[in-house]
């Protein structure tokens, strides 16, 4: 994969302000329709999207998130790790570009690798993987182009609207993404 062609992105810390674009993206069904949410519309009021927000600001909820910004500075997603198993080192990724505008473009992979580097030096972790559904094709092309690896099938993972969903695990370990 050739990441010199990938837009520039920044990772970083969230902030109160990003409530609201996370509550916009939110109400949008293509952007939640593969995330894993409450079976609701809205899935979270604008109050419990602030209270969310504040605690991956103070990680009191487990989660190492960051906002995902474009090089000049346009906020259009979020990137995380989270169920982080610090005996084993190896922890579960989540992402999604919220801003539609940018799908397609890159953005993903430029965040995902940004927060992969992260999990492996600043966090430590051996394995960072993922859940992905099986008809999520666009997702499971891009993280197999970063180098993830398919572990198995999660048969029946997820409920959603229209019933269950087998989810793919995929992971990739710090050996492969330093190659």
């Amino acid at each position: 994969m050739n990441t010199n062609t990938l837009p520039k992105i920044n990772l970083r810390e969230l902030t109160k302000e990003d409530a609201e674009d996370r509550y916009q993206w939110c109400l949008d069904v293509d952007v939640i329709r593969h995330l894993n949410m409450p079976n609701k519309y809205p899935p979270f009021t604008r109050e419990e999207t602030r209270q969310w927000i504040d605690m991956c600001i103070s990680r009191s909820n487990g989660y190492e998130q960051m906002a995902i910004e474009t090089g000049d500075g346009v906020h259009i997603g979020w990137i995380d790790l989270k169920n982080i198993d610090k005996l084993n080192k190896h922890g579960e990724l989540g992402i999604a570009i919220g801003d539609k505008n940018y799908w397609g473009k890159g953005y993903g992979l430029a965040a995902m690798r940004a927060m992969l580097e992260y999990g492996f030096t600043r966090l430590g972790l051996n394995k960072i993987w993922l859940r992905v559904e099986v008809d999520n094709e666009k997702a499971i092309k891009s993280y197999r182009r970063m180098g993830f690896v398919e572990e198995g099938i999660l048969r029946e993972d997820r409920l959603r609207s229209d019933g269950y969903v087998d989810r793919l695990r995929l992971s990739i370990l710090k050996s492969e993404f330093q190659a």
